[in-house]
């Protein structure tokens, strides 16, 4: 299944990132290394939220990654959640539906 992490940012992320940045990409990287985020990246105009999408049984993975993750520890992220996204379509889509 794929879940889709969604962070919202405080107003003074892009002032702050820099700090935290180095190893915010180190874990995406160790992640998506494993299997487990597929795509990641911030929102852009207004750089206001970010969005992750991981690979997983459960959305265990998404939770574990958002609780860890610099950005969250440090107050860069004021709030997140995850949603389980049904995909149906692309090479990757967890439950592949074809047309008639």
């Amino acid at each position: 299944m794929h879940y889709l992490l969604f962070y919202e940012l405080s107003p003074d992320y892009l002032e702050r990132r820099g700090e935290f940045r180095s190893a915010h990409l180190a874990k995406a990287w160790l992640s998506s290394d494993h299997g487990e985020l597929v795509l990641g990246g911030a929102l852009a105009n207004p750089v206001d939220g970010a969005i992750l999408l991981f690979r997983g049984d459960s959305p265990a993975v998404a939770e574990e990654f958002a609780k860890s993750d610099p950005y969250v520890l440090n107050g860069l992220v004021k709030r997140w959640y995850v949603r389980e996204w049904t995909t149906v379509a692309g090479k990757t889509a967890s439950v592949p539906v074809w047309p008639n």
